[in-house]
């Protein structure tokens, strides 16, 4: 085979389609910088745009059977990939920061440098990871694995072997449920 039909991305994304990895590292050299490029321009922060390159080049791997090239070219389609995915990394960004304003701004929450508040925040971390402990174990694995290790929704996935689409439905029904125990809590309503 000759080396420019042997690098033509349509030829590489069928022999990534028939599981052939030299294909995929040759079609990950050619498309990467692209994709890390875009990814930064749409989620502004490259530590999220690794995460997507890695996500987006997973899916590419998983769905390369599904490619059409009468629907438009390697690029399109690679590009088409990161926008959806980086969207709705930035919709998760989104949630989770909204989560953690409400869990900041809760009443009877405040910030400052004094010893009160110190015990207050100290108080505040107690209630919470007590909140966590009434949380079923799988909405609470996923918030302890963000929120206390850092993982992305796609490393938790990952870690668990779960779908992405199943941690990203724990995490949501668990914030709901922290957020109800906390707002009880900040009200007087539970001791």
């Amino acid at each position: 085979m000759s080396a420019d039909l042997k690098d033509d991305p349509v030829q590489l994304i069928q022999q990534v389609a028939g599981g052939d990895r030299e294909a995929f590292g040759r079609l990950y050299d050619r498309y990467a910088s692209l994709v890390f490029t875009f990814a930064v321009r749409l989620l502004n922060r490259p530590s999220e745009a690794e995460d997507l390159l890695q996500e987006v080049f997973l899916q590419v791997w998983r769905q390369a059977r599904t490619y059409r090239q009468d629907r438009g070219s390697p690029e399109a389609w690679i590009t088409m990939i990161t926008r959806s995915r980086a969207i709705d990394k930035l919709r998760s960004i989104r949630r989770i920061e909204k989560s953690l304003t409400s869990l900041e701004n809760a009443p009877g929450v405040k910030s400052g440098g004094t010893v009160e508040t110190v015990s207050e925040e100290s108080e505040l971390n107690l209630t919470v990871r007590g909140a966590l402990a009434e949380l079923p174990e799988v909405q609470r694995r996923v918030l302890e694995l963000a929120y206390f290790e850092g993982l992305t929704q796609s490393d938790i996935a990952a870690r668990l072997g779960e779908p992405l689409g199943t941690v990203k439905t724990r995490m949501r029904a668990g914030l709901e449920r922290l957020r109800g125990f906390l707002g009880a809590k900040a009200k007087g309503e539970l001791s």
